[in-house]
């Protein structure tokens, strides 16, 4: 069971200053998934999107008790095929399959529809689950762009359910005491943050166009988005690369860091954003960047900045992702996972929390595994009314929109100044032509 020294909230302030060292032991399974509700709290779950991290998110979910996954849908029939039996492993019961998130919604016996298809297809998804009158568990980012990422937040306002985002880091228990200690002035007032994320992905190549396999209904896979021809190199991950579908590294990863910054400092949306970049490392399909810095500034006189090496994965501060917390009197360095250290002004720890649950920052499924399954859980609690949502999902819009923002400063070669109410770009007509994007003939979103 995790132990942490000194959580109390009054005793905080005494614990750094006697300077004493907090250890915390590995998480235990029951402490993760417990729902301590009764069986008729079941909620039942319909999946969209199951390649991947889909899969983890499915066979987690599936292992929470008091949660049954009824419904499967994905346009690749032999993944839909391996999710069923993955499912039934875990459970004894199979679940039904669909490649049409469409017909999987005219079910009426479930609850919640969990999203973990590509991009592209996370608002849209959203918002016809929450018009079929389900809950939403959406995966990081939110949206494909911020127009998608409005659009979302009215829809949860209009449609009156629980949507979180996959931002798990805001269940994380020690993370939740570091932002508290941040708040409470432990380092004195917070002013910058630096975030990063490094990986070492190899070439995609240059694909060719080719015959979508028989398993595939990739105009099903392509949904929302403009139609372009299947290429031999694009499914089932490197659409992460493609703007037509993806994000990119900032999106794809940065988002956790950027939520856990815009947390600690206390901000909601940026008055000026810059980023610089590009793909430095291979030469060939890949269109988003894969070396890539964003800063931003906010208007309570704080900054920040979040750097991307996608095909150089030397570490930063020891690790492959984190973030680090700049004070007046002091720096909290946030290597990424349930762990954290307090530093005086003298660069002396002072103190340090730790969780020894295993961590993999360059798992591109699920680098801590037992810890997401907290987050998953909390969602489902939330339906019921056990507790409150850690991640609801104007926070993830905002989150989200700040790699966003950066993605813009970089397509369009220049920094960006924002409306500090809402994050519009201001006086810029090239920029805002990214704010949103054009849909496939008879997808328009619409809330």
């Amino acid at each position: 069971m995790l132990l942490q020294t000194n959580t109390d909230m009054q005793n905080r302030r005494d614990f750094i200053k006697t300077t004493a060292l907090g250890t915390a032991g590995m998480l235990t399974v029951s402490d993760l998934y417990a729902f301590r509700g009764q069986p008729n709290e079941k909620v039942v779950l319909g999946m969209m999107g199951t390649n991947s991290r889909g899969m983890f998110l499915a066979k987690t979910f599936a292992s929470l008790p008091n949660v049954e996954i009824a419904y499967v849908c994905d346009p690749d029939a032999k993944v839909l095929e391996k999710t069923i039996t993955e499912i039934e492993k875990i459970t004894g019961k199979k679940p039904q399959g669909f490649s049409d998130i469409r017909k999987m919604l005219e079910k009426k016996d479930f609850d919640a529809v969990a999203i973990a298809a590509p991009d592209h297809w996370h608002t849209p998804a959203a918002i016809v689950a929450l018009q079929a009158g389900k809950h939403v568990y959406v995966e990081k980012p939110c949206s494909h762009n911020p127009r998608e990422g409005e659009l979302l937040v009215e829809a949860t306002n209009k449609y009156k359910k629980v949507v979180q985002m996959g931002s798990q880091r805001r269940t994380f228990c020690n993370v939740k005491d570091m932002i508290a200690r941040l708040h409470e002035g432990q380092i004195g007032r917070v002013y910058f943050a630096r975030g990063w994320y490094v990986n070492s992905r190899k070439s995609i190549g240059k694909g060719s166009v080719a015959a979508v396999p028989k398993n595939l209904d990739f105009d099903l896979w392509q949904g929302p988005a403009p139609r372009r021809d299947y290429k031999d190199n694009l499914v089932h991950y490197n659409w992460h690369w493609f703007w037509n579908w993806g994000t990119g590294e900032s999106l794809n990863n940065g988002t956790h860091e950027l939520d856990v910054i815009r947390w600690g400092l206390g901000v909601d949306y940026p008055t000026q954003v810059v980023s610089a970049g590009g793909r430095f490392h291979f030469q060939d399909d890949w269109e988003t960047p894969d070396t890539q810095t964003i800063t931003y500034n906010f208007g309570n006189n704080t900054a920040c900045t979040w750097e991307g090496r996608s095909c150089n994965g030397y570490n930063s501060e020891g690790s492959g992702r984190g973030v680090i917390f700049y004070g007046d009197k002091g720096t909290i360095v946030y290597p990424g996972a349930n762990s954290f250290q307090v530093y005086d002004m003298g660069n002396k720890l002072v103190a340090e929390v730790k969780d020894d649950t295993p961590f993999d920052a360059t798992n591109t499924v699920s680098p801590l595994e037992k810890l997401d399954g907290m987050h998953l859980a909390n969602f489902c609690k939330a339906i019921r009314g056990n507790e409150k949502i850690n991640a609801p999902i104007l926070e993830g819009h905002k989150s989200t929109l700040l790699p966003q923002l950066g993605n813009i400063s970089y397509r369009v070669g220049r920094t960006l100044k924002c409306d500090p109410s809402n994050g519009h770009i201001l006086d810029d007509k090239e920029a805002m032509k990214l704010w949103s994007r054009e849909y496939a003939k008879g997808w328009d979103v619409i809330v």
